[in-house]
């Protein structure tokens, strides 16, 4: 007899409220003989999961944000996505983000992110950041409190990025007490990490660096910096970490490194052999970007003229002379720099200690294709990376640099039963980034679908609309 038959023949002799408890039982027993129905299904992808090594065909049942099911039987939902012919991976994971607005969120979840993070240059105010975004966005997001804004601040400086006059003065004992200060303030607001541009500060000394290094290892955290000085600034800044006793990690080794990244990341190879706890990541692409107006080029006014020409100005899209130059340098604003080569980048993103991050803004191509890049050229096309080695440095590498200290980390970056659902969708046969120097809007090719904590954000690779599941990553709360 169904379970429907027996319910009818049983209510028909029994009084009400036992009848009402007799249809709750018969219910429940249709649902078992059915089986569960999800939120969210994903049907018949090629699952791969770089923390576990899994890589087969499964069907995912979602329920509640979470993965409950990865199965090989048929499974119902409230939705479901058919995956065949495409791989369902972890959602990817951006240590170093710069782009944490409505339309570069848009960018990343195109690319596949499901969690971008601002851990180099960080923000100056932590509790101010996180209420800005208050109430979800398209992806999960994090900062990181920043030495430079912090530096500013402490110093009366107007301007708090990477182009303030602070970035150049010498800092007093009291404002270097008040830098220390506001720090350990915004890691208790819930930021990150400590984030370091010493490549912008040159008016920052290796003890002042070490001192605030001290502060981020005292709450347990790691310092994120983009270091200055090519080789002999990598061993200042490795000496200084390890006499504060902090976890490092070095921000795009490509750029740092240069034409000496063989040697740069070696040196870092050496360290971590050497028991100290430091990474490294590296973006896909041959020329960097940044604010004109920075430390960096103080001394633009004794280049030779032909040194100008590697220069490309975000806004036009124009390469640059020393007239240009010098106008834009006054007017502020970003600037793509071209000077590495094909080999320098092949070395970087291939290295077995570099995760991948975007360094991605809006503007430079990295905002927008980082990840398709590597899945479409370096693993389809060149066949430089395997495929789970690729997506390890895209998903639980990353995710297992901050789960020790940010518990929501410790569910992100893998394919389990009980971890966020999470997850990006995409076909390996077509996935490639589009965006170009001139053009750095261009989404990219290949990404299907994209779920935040059990949401469908990108649909068909179509950006959803309406929907913010995305929710603050810190190091308070789950």
């Amino acid at each position: 007899m169904t379970p429907g038959a027996w319910r009818a023949r049983a209510g028909a002799r029994l009084t009400p409220p036992v009848a009402r408890l007799v249809a709750t039982v018969a219910i429940a027993l249709t649902a078992a003989a059915c089986g569960p129905t999800y939120d969210l299904v994903i049907e018949g992808g090629r699952v791969m999961d770089p923390a576990s090594g899994l890589d087969a065909v499964l069907n995912v049942g979602i329920v509640d944000g979470r993965v409950d099911t990865l199965s090989t039987e048929r499974l119902d939902g409230a939705r479901r996505i058919d995956a065949s012919g495409l791989i369902v991976a972890p959602g990817f994971v951006d240590l170093h983000r710069h782009g944490q607005s409505e339309a570069a969120y848009r960018l990343q979840v195109l690319d596949g992110v499901t969690t971008g993070l601002e851990l180099e240059i960080g923000t100056s105010n932590a509790a101010e950041w996180y209420a800005e975004r208050a109430g979800g966005q398209l992806v999960n997001y994090g900062v990181a409190i920043g030495h430079i804004g912090a530096r500013a601040r402490a110093m009366g400086d107007s301007v708090t990025g990477s182009g303030g006059v602070s970035t150049r003065r010498p800092a007093s004992e009291a404002q270097i007490a008040e830098i220390e200060r506001l720090i350990r303030e915004g890691l208790a607001q819930g930021a990150l990490g400590v984030g370091f541009g010493t490549a912008y500060t040159p008016g920052a000394t290796m003890a002042e660096v070490e001192r605030m290094f001290a502060a981020a290892a005292d709450a347990g955290v790691t310092a994120f910096i983009h270091m200055r000085g090519g080789l002999m600034g990598l061993d200042s800044t490795l000496t200084a970490a390890r006499n504060a006793g902090v976890p490092l990690h070095v921000v795009h080794a490509n750029s740092s490194g240069g034409t000496d990244i063989v040697e740069f990341l070696a040196m870092i190879e050496a360290t971590r052999a050497a028991g100290q706890d430091v990474t490294t990541e590296a973006y896909p692409y041959g020329a960097s970007q940044t604010g004109i107006q920075s430390a960096l080029f103080d001394d633009w006014e004794t280049w030779e003229d032909d040194q100008f020409e590697r220069y490309q100005w975000v806004r036009t899209g124009e390469r640059l002379t020393r007239a240009s130059f010098g106008r834009y340098r006054a007017e502020g604003g970003s600037v793509i720099i071209h000077g590495r080569t094909e080999e320098m980048t092949l070395t970087a993103v291939t290295s077995p200690i570099t995760m991948v991050a975007s360094d991605g803004g809006i503007g430079h191509p990295r905002g927008a294709g980082t990840f398709s890049r590597i899945l479409g050229r370096y693993v389809r096309e060149q066949g430089a990376l395997e495929m789970m080695d690729a997506l390890a440095k895209m998903t639980i590498r990353p995710a297992r640099r901050l789960e020790s200290w940010v518990p929501a980390m410790r569910n992100k970056g893998r394919i389990r039963v009980g971890s966020d659902a999470d997850i990006t969708v995409f076909d390996p046969e077509t996935v490639i980034d589009r965006a170009t120097y001139l053009d750095g809007s261009l989404t990219s090719e290949g990404i299907r679908f994209v779920i935040v904590r059990g949401v469908v954000v990108v649909d068909g690779g179509d950006v959803v609309e309406g929907v913010r599941p995305g929710r603050a990553i810190m190091t308070t709360g789950e």
